[in-house]
């Protein structure tokens, strides 16, 4: 068992802090508070196991695509925002 900070994890599995933190108010993670220097730190205790079951949990991001692919998607996005916008000044 290793013993790894909350913000030392996060990093390791490129996910955020507040995403680790809730995983481990959920119960997902296990994990040990210790006080240190007058502050309580939470620390994750990670083994093999476990690593490997949460790596297959974690949603992977899709690889990016060609540049070209990426710019349309962008700008139909930038197009549908723009109409969103346009509707709720109407609303107004």
């Amino acid at each position: 068992m290793e013993k790894v900070t909350v913000k030392e994890y996060a990093r390791k599995h490129k996910l955020s802090i507040y995403n680790v933190i809730k995983m481990i108010r959920e119960g997902t993670l296990k994990s040990e508070k210790v006080e240190e220097n007058g502050k309580e730190v939470v620390y994750i205790l990670t083994d093999d196991e476990t690593e490997e079951q949460l790596a297959s949990e974690i949603i992977p991001q899709n690889p990016p695509k060609s540049l070209k692919e990426e710019n349309l998607l962008l700008k139909a996005e930038i197009k549908r925002l723009k109409e969103e916008l346009a509707k709720c000044k109407r609303r107004r």
